[in-house]
């Protein structure tokens, strides 16, 4: 319980509660208060919980906390009996009640909050049958999961996209040469509209390029239809062709076979099947799915750096050295039980890997088989599609040979006719074109003629006007017809009028009838229907005002209830409050030192004593860090001198050597010595110096 309270503590010190609780404070909550914190934590879950409890009812905040609980998927300790108690401690803010649901709560507060968003669009609202017999109401239910379900797809797309590991910068990065790209095309667009419009009929233009790449478009869609049915088709085909291979086969195995033959090669290939399913795919599927949850892993993990992979590296040395002792451990003990086991060991694992080899060789032998099964298949496929008929064998090809000799006599006879109609056809249109060019010629005599004469376009005018006179006796006859047919259809129209009217007299007779005694209805429909609604507007009011006084007294009612409920639970507070006292008062007047001990003030005494004493502690180490401060400090600096003097020392003597020559390099060392030497014997000298000031004897 302790831990549980220290963890809701350091949970509700952080973002975004910010409470600056302890321990003691916390502990000490009214139930008031702890519900508020509950509330709290709620709304930064569901953000529409954000409510005061002081202006809100008691039930109303059970109820609602219960609901999102329930959304939640909150599941109370105990049975039916523990979740009345539970209802009861949460309206009246029990600790045992209220610390592990915010021990739930804050464990798990990131995933609470995608459950409660995911519940206010997920939640199906439950309409009754009744309501759904009508057809808007089940449209708009109907339009309702349509909408839900299209929720969730977009829901897992947009988590899948989360999870993908797109970094937000790249997709800017392509964003903005996308609108550098848009911009661009505008320009051009911009540009060659201008040089458009300087063109004759460029809307038309326009409107027929736009049909063209449409009519383009669709092609390319016909195109690809077009593709997908062939690959369909050549699948199908290969599929039919495979089906038809394998019963040829069956069919020249079970002709040719004996039943003997036929078990043992069953059997054989039972055996090679039960030992595939049995031993050789469930390894490589579990290796798969090793394979699987090791990616998964990396995946899954952040991205490593340089130091992570050295870290790695040095872990797994580290386990293959502890291997690699292990291994020299077991072969020191050299225990001979386990020298005949390994034996034993060693050839089983010989007969299991040639085992999975000739699997392994039978299996590529039955997929290269298969492989020239499709090969043959696709062969026999490109000859029919060359020739349009499949390979012919036997005596199949000799009556082909027969058919072909036939025809090709058939086909001798037929272009010899064809040669002669040909010949005949020349002499004809050799004919037409001399026939032609002697009417040309007595035309154009006939023009010269009738220019001579003065009468010129005689002929023409004399062939229009038999040709428009044969038209007008053609139309004069249509007229006469149609004369006719009017006549005859006016003589009809008549005799039906007539028979109509006489037929329709008495019920025209009847419909008079009717209409005064549908006047008399209608004036004594009219009075009823104003009796009816001074009725009606008499029990309206009625009506109204009794609903009026129901709802006040049903106010009234919900008043005093929540009145009563809010009495019980200051009363159980109060006498929970009362307990307490006369329980601290007990142990504070009792003479048993361990009740005393129990009791909350000697527990806060103790704990003020031992504040205190920390306090007087911490103050003498403050002082005492006061005092030594300033001789650490001078310290410090001497150390920091000593060092700038070595480095000065170490720089004068790098320079000094570099400017020597060669022959003098042998003094020169002799003299860093000597200056080297120096140099410590001064560095010494100060040393003791500083320990005769700081640490005297």
């Amino acid at each position: 319980m302790s831990d549980q309270i220290k963890f809701i503590v350091d949970n509700l010190n952080k973002e975004p509660f910010r409470k600056n609780y302890n321990l003691i404070t916390f502990d000490s909550l009214e139930p008031m208060q702890l519900l508020q914190i509950l509330n709290d934590v709620l709304a930064e879950i569901d953000p529409k919980q954000v409510v005061d409890i002081r202006e809100e009812m008691p039930e109303h905040t059970a109820k609602r906390m219960l609901s999102l609980l329930g959304i939640l998927k909150y599941k109370p300790p105990g049975n039916a009996t523990d979740m009345s108690t539970f209802r009861q401690g949460l309206v009246i803010g029990s600790k045992p009640v209220i610390y592990p649901v915010l021990h739930w709560l804050l464990q798990r507060t990131n995933e609470l909050k995608k459950r409660a968003y995911l519940a206010r669009f997920l939640i199906k609202l439950e309409v009754p049958s009744e309501f759904l017999q009508d057809e808007t109401v089940a449209d708009t239910n109907k339009q309702y999961e349509e909408l839900m379900e299209a929720f969730k797809t977009l829901h897992k797309e947009c988590e899948q996209l989360k999870t993908s590991g797109f970094s937000t910068a790249e997709i800017r990065r392509d964003i903005s040469a996308m609108e550098d790209e848009k911009d661009q095309l505008i320009k051009r667009v911009e540009r060659l509209k201008k040089r458009v419009e300087t063109v004759q009929n460029h809307q038309r233009m326009l409107k027929i390029a736009r049909q063209l790449r449409v009519e383009k478009e669709r092609e390319e869609f016909l195109a690809q239809q077009k593709q997908e049915q062939k690959n369909q088709l050549f699948h199908a085909v290969q599929r039919l062709q495979r089906v038809q291979n394998q019963l040829k086969s069956m069919r020249h195995a079970a002709a040719d076979a004996k039943p003997e033959s036929l078990m043992k090669r069953l059997e054989e290939e039972i055996k090679f099947n039960s030992y595939m399913v049995t031993e050789k795919f469930p390894k490589e599927l579990e290796s798969k799915k090793k394979e699987l949850h090791f990616l998964q892993k990396v995946v899954s993990e952040p991205a490593m750096g340089h130091s992570d992979l050295l870290e790695l590296e040095s872990n797994i040395n580290e386990i293959n050295t502890q291997i690699n002792q292990l291994i020299e451990k077991k072969m020191m003990r050299n225990e001979p039980i386990e020298g005949k086991l390994s034996l034993y060991r060693q050839q089983a694992s010989i007969i299991s890997r040639k085992k999975e080899a000739k699997a392994e060789e039978l299996q590529e032998a039955k997929e290269k088989l298969a492989s020239l099964e499709r090969e043959v298949s696709v062969k026999t496929n490109q000859t029919r599609e060359f020739d349009g008929t499949e390979v012919l064998k036997g005596d199949e090809f000799k009556r082909y040979v027969s058919k072909l000799r036939s025809k090709s006599t058939v086909f001798k006879k037929k272009h010899q006719i064809i040669a002669e109609f040909k010949a005949e056809f020349g002499l004809l249109q050799r004919t037409e074109e001399l026939l032609k060019q002697r009417h040309e010629n007595i035309q154009h005599q006939l023009r010269t003629i009738e220019e001579k004469k003065g009468i010129s376009g005689y002929s023409y005018t004399q062939e229009e006007l038999e040709r428009v006179s044969a038209l007008k006796s053609e139309v004069d006859e249509m007229k006469g017809r149609t004369l006719d047919d009017m006549s005859e259809m006016v003589k009809k129209l008549n005799s039906l009028v007539s028979e109509k009217k006489s037929a329709l007299a008495p019920v025209i007779k009847e419909l008079r009838q009717l209409r005064q005694k549908c006047q008399e209805l209608t004036q004594e429909c009219d009075e009823k229907k104003s009796q009816y609604d001074s009725c009606a507007a008499g029990l309206e009011s009625n009506r109204s005002k009794l609903e009026q006084e129901v709802r006040g007294l049903r106010e009234e009612c919900l008043q005093e209830e929540s009145r009563y409920h809010y009495t019980n639970c200051m009363i159980k507070n109060l006498e929970v409050q009362l307990r307490r006292a006369t329980d601290e008062m007990k142990a504070y007047v009792s003479s048993d030192q361990q009740e005393k001990r129990k009791a909350i003030r000697q527990q806060y005494t103790k704990n003020i004593a031992e504040q205190e004493n920390l306090g007087k502690k911490l103050r003498e180490k403050q002082k005492a860090v006061r005092e030594s401060h300033g001789p650490n400090m001078k310290q410090a600096k001497m150390w920091r001198d000593f060092e700038q003097l070595m480095e000065c020392k170490k720089q004068c003597f790098l320079k000094q050597q570099s400017q020597t020559s060669i022959g003098q390099v042998q003094g020169v060392y002799q003299n860093g010595l000597r200056a080297l030497f120096k140099g410590l014997w001064n560095s010494n000298r100060i040393l003791r110096n500083y320990k005769m000031l700081h640490f005297p004897l």
